[in-house]
């Protein structure tokens, strides 16, 4: 017995908005949380993106959404079928999901209009995959909190 797709259940009207705010939290938290060069790498790009205009963050979010949910669906759709937690089953599945993840923001920053955008992604690009792997965790109990967890 499967559940409802992410789309369906939480990238309606209905809660949306709330997973959005959510997703902008992980964000900061991940970012914020990362050390070393790689680490100041990550937070000085993140300064630029959150530099373009007030607000921006939260519209990539928005815009991105529904592309990474459909990523991140089968994944999840698993876990409840096996009726493990989606954050452990998530961290489990971590390079999976991220390839997932990766594909849906390398086709973003091909089409973006933002040479400057493009830029820092394509620097920061070779490195990505360990970082949003190491978010699972957050991504995670992000699902746990606006998603069915059981059929």
């Amino acid at each position: 017995m499967t559940v409802p797709s992410l789309i369906e259940q939480i990238g309606g009207d209905g809660k949306r908005t709330q997973v959005i705010e959510d997703a902008v939290r992980v964000l900061d938290a991940e970012v914020a949380g990362k050390s070393g060069l790689g680490g100041m790498a990550v937070q000085g790009a993140y300064r630029v993106v959150k530099g373009v205009s007030p607000g921006f963050v939260t519209q990539v979010v928005d815009h991105l959404l529904d592309d990474f949910l459909r990523a991140v669906d089968p994944v999840y759709q698993e876990a409840v079928e096996k009726g493990v937690p989606p954050a452990t089953y998530l961290v489990q599945n971590g390079p999976r999901v991220a390839d997932g993840l990766l594909a849906v923001t390398d086709g973003r920053a091909q089409r973006s209009g933002r040479a400057m955008l493009r830029k820092t992604y394509d620097k920061l690009r070779p490195s990505a995959k360990k970082h949003v792997e190491a978010a699972m965790p957050r991504i995670g109990e992000l699902l746990e909190r606006h998603a069915q967890t059981r059929p």
